[in-house]
């Protein structure tokens, strides 16, 4: 596998890295999704009612942007979103270091320390993969990457982490086809809003951060 992504809820794959997979999979390599929970936290905007609901509406949001990008290895965990920091470590590490083990990706991509955005889930989410990773005999260690922005965080607490990108992909002949899988996550319309307002450059420039051994 060439690139693995492991990330916490669903439309975390799309906003920075669905531009790098359709480049991969085009070229003919494997690359998969491991997202660890349901999503069932988030805003409705109206669309459902109550978490549950929520939940099966974002499971067809996200196997809508999946068949768009073209990726059809995809891993759906249960843990509860918004809690990640409240769970076990283990389990949540254990599924990372399981799928980094089975697939055997050349590249994994999760969140960096400070979550990119200081979300609890982000944030949690990069100590366990990081932790899986760090378990993992050195020789078979993938890549490691995380998402990562040009712009400086205006938050002092997630500055003090921020790792600007050293890797970046232009992905502008996939645009039309990464504007449409972030659409199929109607539910999630603000956060796109938000993205495109501050990040603008990240809908045809992916940008991330690869940390050095």
């Amino acid at each position: 596998m060439k690139l693995l992504l492991i990330v916490p809820h669903p439309d975390d794959e799309v906003y920075g890295a669905s531009g790098t997979l359709m480049t991969y999979l085009e070229e003919g390599h494997v690359c998969g999704l491991v997202t660890l929970t349901h999503g069932e936290a988030g805003r409705t905007l109206g669309l459902c009612d109550g978490p549950e609901e929520l939940s099966r509406m974002r499971e067809v949001e996200l196997a809508a942007c999946l068949e768009v990008i073209g990726l059809p290895v995809h891993e759906q965990h249960a843990f509860p979103d918004k809690y990640l920091k409240d769970q076990p470590r283990e389990p949540l590490i254990a599924v990372a270091r399981d799928a980094m083990q089975r697939h055997q990706p050349e590249i994994v991509l999760t969140f960096p320390p400070n979550g990119s955005n200081g979300h609890p889930d982000h944030v949690t989410t990069h100590q366990v993969v990081k932790a899986a990773w760090d378990s993992l005999p050195e020789g078979q260690r993938p890549r490691l990457w995380y998402y990562a922005s040009d712009t400086p965080p205006e938050n002092e607490a997630l500055l003090a982490q921020w790792l600007p990108p050293n890797t970046r992909h232009d992905v502008t002949r996939f645009v039309t086809r990464k504007l449409q899988a972030i659409g199929c996550h109607r539910s999630q319309a603000l956060s796109t809003v938000d993205f495109m307002r501050k990040f603008p450059e990240r809908i045809t420039s992916e940008t991330f951060y690869e940390v050095k051994s």
